[in-house]
């Protein structure tokens, strides 16, 4: 069980799942394609759906963008993918929502950003407009805030307030009030216009780490809507990765949000879904939820000079993803397993007896045996050519034997006495 007590807040209906309150906390993404290329953006959505991101955003930026996103649905649905779909609307959304209905109707979610729907009554009018669109269809809403388009008159609004002050903020502070108070206020106008507030997430997006943090704390305090977590901007590669992580770890570890992304930024010809299995790594490293099962891994050392133990820990962990669309309905908490690749006798027995299944390969100047542990037993030892080939059979055959529907509910108790064992 998590230890982590989730913040309360209200739940909110998104294409027959549940987003909020104490449902999973939902990992989604978005595409890069050009929305108005029907195939290619269906491709990508597929590709992200089938990679586990559980709810997908568009862009829907022009008129024949919008024209295109019931073709996109219908492509999906051939393709068995029925993954909910967001349409990312930015300064033009209440003209396609009303000129292209057919559009509104085929996503599941609007995202609005209340920095760029309009300035003055043009703002409130255009607002409006998105909001009686999603009230006509039944439609939910993400009130997406973002610092790199916040609403200007918003913000010199709170700048001189605050310059009138005896002990003005600074300016950093000031403008983290504005992304909430612009996220607040924008969900009070559209319950105001009949949107209901179980139909609103909100999420209040920048790119630095410990202003994220500080951002959502207050968000959280001050409403119970729906959060949606991520860093924007969070950058390529591992900076994107580690940012990511230190900013909604920290809020995840707190009870903060309820969807998550992990907005990266690929690499020149990157898989896009790269983004969802961090955002999955994620939420499975901090116990809050679990995808596919996971391999524990020692680093390496002066008595591993061999590499066969990363080779067969990458292969076993490819494996056990590839598997899982096929697992994940054949043998229900198969997910939750823990497999052990392990490089020498120093921590090799001890991890592997902890793990679920395990396997202890020979360091340097050590017998070249691997001894197998399944539920903390040894129950064989490998040796030869085809260790790597028999260790997969047996990790398949272990998959069968205790998550097939009907075999016996297998006990935590043991890992529990292990574990204390070793801390005496």
């Amino acid at each position: 069980m998590s230890p982590v007590t989730r913040r309360a807040s209200r739940k909110v209906r998104l294409a027959g799942r549940w987003v909020g309150g104490d449902a999973p906390i939902l990992v989604q993404s978005m595409t890069n394609t050009d929305t108005e290329d029907a195939k290619s953006t269906a491709d990508q959505v597929a590709a992200l759906a089938r990679a586990g991101s559980e709810a997908v955003r568009i862009t829907v930026n022009t008129l024949e963008a919008a024209r295109q996103v019931p073709a996109i649905r219908e492509r999906l649905l051939a393709m068995g993918v029925d993954v909910p779909l967001i349409g990312d609307f930015h300064f033009n959304g209440h003209k396609l929502l009303a000129q292209v209905p057919e559009c509104a109707v085929a996503l599941d979610k609007y995202r609005i950003n209340p920095g760029n729907v309009g300035h003055g009554s043009k703002r409130d009018d255009q607002f409006a407009t998105m909001i009686e669109k999603a009230i006509e269809h039944a439609k939910p809403v993400r009130i997406g805030v973002n610092w790199g388009s916040l609403d200007p008159e918003l913000l010199a609004r709170l700048m001189d307030a605050n310059a009138r002050l005896k002990a003005p903020k600074e300016a950093d502070e000031v403008m983290r009030e504005a992304l909430v108070v612009s996220a607040l206020e924008s969900a009070a106008k559209a319950e105001e216009i009949g949107l209901p507030g179980d139909r609103i997430i909100l999420s209040a997006k920048v790119s630095a780490v410990q202003d994220l943090i500080l951002v959502y704390r207050e968000l959280a305090r001050r409403c119970d809507h729906a959060l949606h977590l991520g860093l924007t901007e969070a950058g390529m590669g591992s900076k994107g990765i580690v940012a990511s992580t230190a900013a909604m770890g920290v809020l995840l570890q707190e009870g903060i949000g309820d969807t998550i992304r992990v907005s990266l930024t690929p690499e020149p010809g990157g898989d896009r879904t790269r983004e969802v299995i961090v955002a999955q790594e994620i939420l499975q490293a901090m116990g809050l939820r679990s995808f596919t099962p996971q391999v524990s891994a020692c680093p390496g050392c002066g008595r591993t000079t061999s590499t066969f133990f990363q080779e067969l820990a990458a292969r076993i962990q490819d494996y056990l993803r590839t598997q899982m669309p096929v697992w994940k309905s054949r043998y229900p908490g198969v997910e939750d397993m823990h497999v052990a690749v392990m490089g020498c006798v120093v921590n090799g027995p001890g991890e592997s007896k902890l793990a679920d299944i395990g396997i202890s390969l020979p360091g340097s100047g050590e017998k070249p045996v691997a001894p197998v542990f399944v539920d903390g037993e040894k129950t064989v030892t490998l040796k030869g050519e085809r260790i790597a080939e028999e260790f997969q059979a047996i990790v398949e055959d272990y998959v069968k034997a205790r998550y097939a529907p009907g075999a016996p509910k297998r006990s935590t108790q043991r890992k529990k006495t292990i574990a204390i064992t070793q801390a005496e």
